[in-house]
């Protein structure tokens, strides 16, 4: 599932190319990939110019000149890329705006993502905890004091910090050295400002290396990330530690598989 430095990339590779300018076209193809229902995207759409695209957490946040807002969520294996009008519509094409440079077109062969229409009115900051880039330690531990859950579900949760997922928490915790099943609430002080050093290191190594592509995340000019080949410890089940060569270790942890290094990451 594509992460804030993956989003932020999609938004930094569109920003060029779609800023100021006017949608000539709409073509939703699925309607139940937009929210709330009964929205009439086209309507809404045409004739509007792009006035910014921002991020918040993993949301794509669309700001139109009229000053309506819309964002976009790739889910787990979304794309969003910007495309010549005469390029082949590949299946599981939903959206396609076309504005006079091209065409942006989301597609999403897992449905998992979607469009959420805001409006005036609504925010994207909606249920959303605050950005690890600019989170203070004496946030985080604030974050954290409220739940008794294991620190890797902690962090996957939206509303404690937004933009993590299983990637990025996974990395933070080794380099923090923190095991993935601590309780949340029973981090000292120490431990939770060496995490938000770590959380903030790991999204800016993997912003300069523009990501990691798994299998499904490419930016809006549809290149791929290189952090994947700088993992530390996610998807490397059984091979050495970079740091000290003890196997990874993979569990299977409120559904999604968490990668640690035993020796690096004691549970105690």
């Amino acid at each position: 599932m594509p992460e804030l430095p993956e989003v932020q990339m999609v938004v930094d590779t569109l920003r060029p190319v779609i800023f100021g300018r006017r949608i000539l076209q709409v073509d939703l193809r699925r309607t139940d990939v937009l929210l709330p229902a009964g929205v009439n995207l086209s309507a809404k759409l045409i004739g509007r110019t792009v006035g910014n695209i921002t991020r918040r957490g993993k949301r794509i946040v669309f700001s139109l000149s009229d000053g309506n807002q819309f964002y976009m969520h790739l889910g787990m294996t979304g794309r969003l890329t910007m495309e010549p009008p005469d390029a082949p519509l590949l299946p599981h094409t939903h959206l396609v705006v076309g504005f006079a440079e091209g065409e942006m077109r989301f597609r999403d062969p897992r449905r998992f993502g979607g469009i959420w229409w805001l409006g005036t009115d609504e925010s994207a900051d909606s249920d959303m905890g605050p950005e690890p880039l600019t989170l203070r330690a004496s946030q985080l531990a604030r974050q954290l004091s409220r739940t008794t859950r294991a620190i890797k579900n902690a962090l996957l949760d939206q509303t404690v910090v937004a933009g993590l997922g299983n990637i990025y928490v996974d990395e933070s915790l080794f380099k923090a050295g923190i095991h993935p099943l601590i309780s949340a609430a029973d981090l000292s002080a120490e431990q939770i400002s060496r995490l938000n050093r770590a959380i903030k290191f790991t999204l800016r190594k993997a912003l300069r290396h523009r990501g990691s592509t798994l299998r499904d995340y490419f930016d809006a000019n549809g290149n791929p990330g290189g952090f994947q080949k700088l993992h530390a410890v996610y998807d490397r089940a059984t091979l050495p530690c970079r740091r000290c060569k003890t196997p990874i270790k993979r569990i299977v942890l409120g559904g999604r598989s968490t990668h640690f290094c035993p020796k690096c990451q004691p549970k105690r």
